[in-house]
């Protein structure tokens, strides 16, 4: 009998919305119990694989901690570990550590490398980032907006910067959740909306317009990692586009304001938005852990009732 192909989590849409909202649930019931100091460890005997090609705090953070908590052990694997970094190829590896771990976790570069390998694995692979997506960071940010606010299903979403990796994720969950995505960032580091993007995604060019009537504003760095050499380019064309509190007035009164962390104060964000009342970037942050907890659960163990 051939052996049913395990769920992998490498893109936000790689889930149905019945399937994100039970992790929802999940991500809620698991920490509830966590904030209560009982113990739930459903993964105990079993062995998470970490790869890291880009560096971490955050990711690492959440998902070792999170393995632990749930009974399990987190495995890091640095490329410079690994015979990764002598030209192993991705499939090889894949086929090893995926007979010895239970769940891979990687973070890495181009799409196609985590495509590569979980197209080899015989366990679930999970997105730690790429290039393209970073869909473990919209779990936890769509789970801060639900946990503080209640359903984002016709609400408005204002990214402001660099269309980047978690842009690309967002507007993969407005297609599923049903809420529209204002993008606004520098002409010349614009994205096509194309797809399920232009579904949900409308581009404007001047971000204050975008931050209008929004119900959450959010941003990243306006260098992500791989683009360092840009970063004094990108520092003069992104000049306009930091979230300030005039941008917050624009949006609904009682719109919240995430980061995906870490922040540069005075550039992609004012400290007196990022530090004010109306973020919640430590939430979004803790998040990561429960979110991924249910996740972890999920992929693991199927779909777990209360």
């Amino acid at each position: 009998m051939v052996a049913a192909k395990p769920a992998h989590f490498l893109q936000f849409r790689d889930f149905s919305r019945d399937e994100l909202d039970h992790l929802f649930e999940r991500t809620r019931w698991i920490k509830a119990r966590f904030k209560r100091y009982e113990l739930y460890q459903p993964l105990r005997d079993r062995t998470l694989a970490m790869v890291f090609e880009k560096a971490s705090t955050r990711t690492r953070v959440s998902f070792e901690a999170g393995m632990n908590q749930l009974g399990g052990i987190a495995i890091n694997l640095n490329r410079g570990d690994t015979q990764l970094s002598r030209g192993e190829p991705i499939e090889d590896v894949a086929r090893v550590i995926s007979r010895m771990v239970d769940v891979v976790m990687i973070r890495t570069f181009e799409q196609s490398i985590i495509e590569r390998f979980a197209a080899h694995s015989r366990v679930p692979v999970i997105n730690g980032l790429t290039n393209e997506y970073h869909p473990c960071q919209t779990l936890a940010d769509l789970y801060t907006y639900i946990e503080h606010r209640g359903s984002i299903t016709g609400r408005t979403v204002a990214w402001i910067g660099d269309a980047n990796n978690v842009c690309a994720t967002w507007l993969q969950a407005a297609a599923i959740f049903d809420f529209t995505v204002h993008v606004s960032t520098p002409l010349g580091y614009r994205t096509l909306l194309t797809g399920e993007a232009a579904q949900r995604g409308i581009q404007f060019e001047d971000p204050h317009e975008a931050c209008e009537g929004a119900d959450l504003v959010t941003t990243d760095v306006w260098t992500s990692m791989g683009f360092e050499a840009e970063n004094d380019a990108r520092k003069r064309a992104f000049a306009s586009w930091q979230v300030t509190s005039d941008m917050m007035r624009r949006a609904r009164p009682d719109a919240l304001f995430m980061h995906c962390l870490p922040a540069h104060r005075g550039e992609e964000v004012a400290a007196e938005v990022i530090d004010g009342p109306q973020s919640v970037v430590w939430d979004e942050a803790e998040n990561r852990l429960h979110a991924q907890k249910a996740l972890l659960e999920y992929l693991v163990c199927g779909r777990v009732a209360p």
